[in-house]
């Protein structure tokens, strides 16, 4: 009997939250990049893809009014895989995806950790129009890899957000790709959370709340508010460590 070749593995795209399935137009779309490990080609952890869910929900409430719908990126595998780079092909593919489900929209990556490397790395698709980059895990350097490209981000609005003890991934990197990018497009900014870790789970409110600001304000237009206006503006070293202030979300409620 001949054996049969397995089947390739493939991206896939978590369940839409938000706008679809109500009878509302889409007219954006946020595609969630999860974190992993630097080298495993085994199956993506479904506990990776549960704790990038809390803002999936979080922005299809928030945005459900503008028809902003949200998929959580399923990868092929877990690592990145040095060269291979696997998840900046499925960041690729989810955004063509997101284009042949929903038409010309635009569409925002968010990520996190190697997520959130990524979502800059696959900025370049001519559907993303912002990235928003959480504790991005990159190369440093004398690594083979770095430093990472930039040019792919011209034209995006981009956010980079990192705890300042962070102690998996380096802020300092993330500092330094955030100056390189800010030399070939001005609408770069980088936020810095004082004491928190590498979850950013100390003061997730106002992550929560500044990812909400600058997603829908990439996405939609509604303008930004003025900490991320102010930090988009600023010149380098102003806006690219721009602390993110207690009670970020509260403040701007009332």
């Amino acid at each position: 009997m001949a054996q049969q070749a397995a089947p390739v593995r493939g991206a896939r795209l978590g369940r839409a939250v938000g706008a679809t399935g109500t009878g509302e137009t889409v007219h954006g779309v946020l595609l969630l990049l999860p974190g992993g490990e630097p080298v495993s080609t085994r199956r993506p952890s479904p506990v990776t893809a549960a704790a990038a869910r809390p803002i999936a929900r979080r922005l299809a409430r928030e945005g459900r009014g503008d028809g902003l719908v949200a998929h959580v990126v399923r990868y092929r595998y877990r690592g990145w895989n040095g060269s291979c780079s696997h998840p900046v092909a499925d960041a690729r593919w989810a955004a063509d995806e997101a284009v042949r489900r929903y038409g010309d929209v635009p569409v925002c990556l968010a990520g996190t950790d190697m997520g959130a490397r990524a979502a800059l790395r696959a900025a370049g698709h001519p559907a993303v129009n912002s990235v928003l980059a959480l504790a991005p895990w990159l190369p440093g350097p004398g690594t083979p890899e770095g430093p990472d490209p930039v040019k792919q981000l011209s034209g995006r609005r981009v956010l980079l957000v990192h705890g300042t003890d962070d102690e998996r991934t380096d802020p300092e990197l993330s500092y330094r790709l955030a100056e390189r990018a800010k030399k070939v497009n001005r609408d770069v900014c980088r936020f810095e959370v004082h004491t928190d870790g590498h979850g950013l789970s100390q003061h997730r409110s106002e992550v929560l709340s500044l990812a909400v600001d600058f997603i829908l304000g990439a996405l939609f237009a509604r303008g930004f508010s003025r900490p991320v206006a102010d930090a988009l503006a600023a010149p380098p070293p102003l806006g690219l460590r721009m602390p993110l202030a207690a009670g970020f979300g509260a403040a701007l409620r009332h």
